[in-house]
């Protein structure tokens, strides 16, 4: 047996929801404000995963315009039955300031996790994190937490509802059942509820998704309750631990291997060194379980997030450089754009063959029309390149190289016009939301034609540079503190992670483009 280093979904792959059907595993995750909306991987093995398209591709299944930054998609639940892939998930439409909460929860089905999905199924807007239980006598109920806005100066989690869903209506039915108000961790989300041997097991998230975060158990010979807390509690966690590697384990969902063994999912973060700052936001780890007097417990023993875990089959080595063209869409399995789909005339492949074109959208800080594509960070360490060619004839046109976290944290090595210079190079930084252009007036006069931008980050200090040859490379600006990209720096809390890619706005006619040639992504160490 192999021992597999955790994370196994590095950078952004928060809120894991696992599922086995037949030979496959599935993993679906949560996309906040990115779009198309979940993210689903599948594997043989549960150490090699590749991803599949994902599920929301349509604006008829999710309409984020408008949504808030770390709002959107937040923890799906995948789970198959009759037939069926159902995929449950929330659209946050506005998650602070408190009291309120807007966070639409949904249903979509597909006879396969490659779709494609049906129109969405409206649920309720009680709470957050719903998930579906599919029991043994053909019942189907939908768990979610409850906010309760009127709690002032309590936590605003009340607990976890349980109610009947109907398949033939399409609707939830009868009473709705507060089965379990957590245990003294608190801040109790991200239900699943599992059935074995008799005992139904409610599985939360509880103490809050920072580093005080946790995975507790409770079951019930009976749906409605009421639920015992496992003797343990919590099953996995880091709290008080912060020397660990893994930080922020909890969120948790498990599945049973054809042989009997059971492996749960959970969310960990990975800080920056002497800092408490996870740039790769929230990542998904794996754990064996083994049951004991009808328990489950970690099988390295103890509660806290393990390092590795043991499996049968060995990681399969990663390209070191990935390298994107775009002759086809297939690129678009590691894209993502920003709350609207990717779709022409904002972004096209056939416009130009090879090239990527980008049409110039709202601002930077906007949150319904901004033209971005971008990919997860994935290594503490890592380069990213493009080639555009762009001619701007005002500063108010500009394209280039993005690395952001959300509208008040993000960095824009951008190609613009100045009424003096011309065509021109300069930098656009947003650090919590303060903006500065630490080039001042001494933006880098360009020549018509390609110009090829990067950007290197290691751990925490980043550089971006440019070139107009793809050999002689120069710096562009000082030293950045990509720390800022983070949710820990996020003002207030988020709960995404780094991302790196292209963008385009035009202020005067949103008819300015912007071709790339390529994107690359490598891996520094």
């Amino acid at each position: 047996m192999a021992r597999i280093r955790n994370p196994i979904l590095p950078g952004f792959h928060p809120d894991p929801s696992i599922l086995r059907v037949g030979e496959w595993y599935y993993l679906a995750n949560s996309t906040f404000e990115w779009f198309p909306g979940v993210e689903i991987h599948k594997s043989r093995d549960l150490v090699n995963w590749e991803p599949l398209p994902s599920p929301l591709q349509r604006t008829s299944q999710l309409d984020m315009e408008g949504n808030p930054p770390s709002g959107g998609i937040w923890a799906p639940c995948l789970s198959y039955s009759d037939g069926l892939f159902w995929l449950i998930y929330t659209d946050v439409k506005h998650w602070t300031p408190r009291p309120f909460k807007d966070a639409n929860n949904y249903l979509v089905t597909s006879p396969t996790p490659e779709g494609p999905w049906s129109e969405p199924v409206f649920l309720n807007a009680t709470g957050f994190d719903p998930s579906l239980f599919h029991d043994d006598d053909g019942k189907k109920w939908l768990v979610n937490m409850e906010w309760d806005y009127r709690r002032e100066g309590k936590e605003y989690f009340s607990g976890i509802l349980l109610q009947e869903f109907d398949p033939e209506q399409r609707r939830l039915i009868g009473p709705i059942h507060k089965i379990f108000k957590g245990s003294p961790i608190g801040m109790t989300e991200g239900p699943h509820l599992y059935k074995r041997n008799g005992w139904y097991y409610l599985v939360v998230a509880e103490g809050g998704t920072q580093y005080e975060h946790a995975v507790t158990v409770a079951r019930s010979r009976n749906i409605l309750g009421p639920y015992e807390v496992h003797p343990a509690n919590p099953l996995v966690t880091s709290r008080g631990k912060r020397d660990l590697y893994l930080q922020k384990a909890g969120h948790g969902s498990w599945c049973d291997t054809p042989d009997g063994r059971t492996y749960i999912a959970f969310l960990v973060g990975r800080p920056l060194p002497g800092t408490d700052r996870c740039i790769l936001g929230r990542e998904t780890a794996l754990a064996e379980l083994i049951w004991k007097n009808d328990w489950p417990w970690l099988k390295d023993g103890g509660n806290l997030a393990p390092e590795s875990f043991e499996a049968s089959a060995s990681l399969q080595e990663k390209p070191r450089v990935c390298e994107y063209s775009f002759s086809d869409p297939w690129f678009l399995l590691d894209f993502k754009t920003l709350r609207i789909p990717f779709k022409e005339p904002m972004f096209t492949i056939s416009e130009r063959s090879g090239f990527l074109r980008i049409r110039g959208g709202e601002s930077l800080q906007s949150r319904h029309q901004q033209a971005v594509i971008a990919r997860r960070q994935e290594e503490f360490s890592f380069r990213a390149e493009t080639a555009v060619e762009f001619e701007p004839t005002s500063f108010h046109q500009m394209a280039g190289l993005l690395y952001r976290y959300d509208e008040l944290s993000q960095f824009y090595l951008r190609i613009s016009h100045d009424e003096k210079i011309g065509k021109c190079l300069g930098l656009l930084v947003f650090e919590r939301g303060q903006f500065r252009m630490p080039l001042g007036e001494r933006e880098i006069p360009l020549p018509r034609g390609r110009v090829h931008l990067a950007v290197e980050t290691h751990y925490k200090d980043c550089q971006f540079y440019y070139s107009l040859d793809d050999s002689n490379w120069k710096p562009v600006g000082p030293v950045l503190d990509a720390s800022v990209l983070s949710d820990d720096a996020a003002t207030p809390l988020g709960f995404t992670g780094a991302m790196v890619g292209m963008s385009c706005q035009d202020a005067i006619s949103r008819s300015a483009y912007a071709d790339f040639a390529y994107f690359r992504y490598r891996r520094l160490s």
